[in-house]
């Protein structure tokens, strides 16, 4: 069985047709098919059935997907241990929900990257769940711990999040020194039916109501705040960025999450990519601790 074609064989899996492995690949379309066809011919099975929806995979597809990500697991250890051990290099690849990218990850992943000026890091910041079966990236962070799949995961670092308000807001409105005190103010905070992991629905958590003022987005959320547009949940570690907020009642309403680092098992074998992940636990949770050890104002 030829390399090349598993291959072009996981290029088709990831993409789900042929057009997709063809652009990843820079090769035709048509030569992609051709190897599928030769490399279902040696192995004496179809591997693909072809859908409206694309290329999903066969029950004899399926088997062969962790057969062939080993092969590509084992092919990267070889070429990092031919290079060495020395600085980082080449491209790797982090998704991120966008809170944990616009206020942790970039002085973290700027740290690195001057520790190991070879190293090229993209930075992908979406409100969702990452694919790593599809390598949509080479690691993830969620904000929760999967429980299914062939993935290995590490907690990254707690953080702490409070009830938050600009100052402008609450010099305008009622005072607020109890929880009663909150029924007359605006909340912010997610769209219910975007919310995508469960550890992220922190109104429900506290018993308020859905927000009249809603985003999908994290940095959305705190410019809605920055505004003056009401109150909500915040991450501490954000909160040096914005100034202008103040955390609201921190004695009686706060929340603890993790960020859990997470890659597919057949990437454990990767060198440089354990070093990549030792470096951004070690640096995440540093960072963390200066974030939220500047985030301890109250109510101005």
């Amino acid at each position: 069985m030829d390399w090349d074609d598993l291959r072009i064989f996981l290029a088709v899996v990831r993409g789900e047709s042929l057009s997709a492995a063809g652009k990843q690949l820079k090769i035709d379309p048509a030569t992609v098919g051709r190897r599928i066809v030769r490399l279902e011919d040696s192995v004496a099975a179809r591997l693909f059935v072809k859908s409206p929806q694309g290329y999903g995979l066969t029950e004899a597809g399926a088997r062969l997907v962790p057969h062939a990500e080993a092969v590509e697991a084992a092919l990267r250890g070889v070429g990092e241990t031919a290079s060495g051990p020395a600085g980082l290099t080449g491209l790797i690849r982090i998704g991120a929900p966008d809170g944990c990218a616009n206020y942790l990850l970039p002085q973290v992943l700027a740290r690195i990257c001057d520790a190991n000026p070879g190293l090229e890091v993209q930075l992908v910041a979406l409100p969702r769940v990452f694919n790593l079966s599809k390598r949509e990236a080479d690691m993830a962070i969620g904000v929760s711990r999967p429980e299914a799949g062939r993935l290995t995961v590490q907690k990254l670092t707690d953080y702490r999040l409070h009830l938050a308000a600009s100052r402008s807001y609450l010099a305008a409105h009622a005072p607020i020194q109890t929880r009663a005190d909150l029924s007359g103010h605006r909340l912010v905070g997610y769209i219910p039916d975007m919310i995508f992991d469960k550890e992220l629905d922190y109104l429900a958590e506290l018993g308020f109501a859905t927000p009249p003022l809603a985003s999908n987005s994290v940095s959305v959320q705190l410019n809605f705040l920055r505004a003056g547009a009401g109150l909500g949940v915040v991450h501490d570690f954000a909160l040096p960025s914005a100034p202008d907020l103040v955390r609201v009642l921190p004695d009686d309403i706060s929340l603890t999450r993790a960020f859990w680092l997470i890659r597919h098992a057949d990437d454990a074998r990767v060198a440089r990519l354990n070093r990549f992940a030792e470096a951004l636990v070690r640096e995440a949770r540093a960072e963390m601790v200066r974030l939220e050890g500047g985030s301890t104002q109250g109510i101005a």
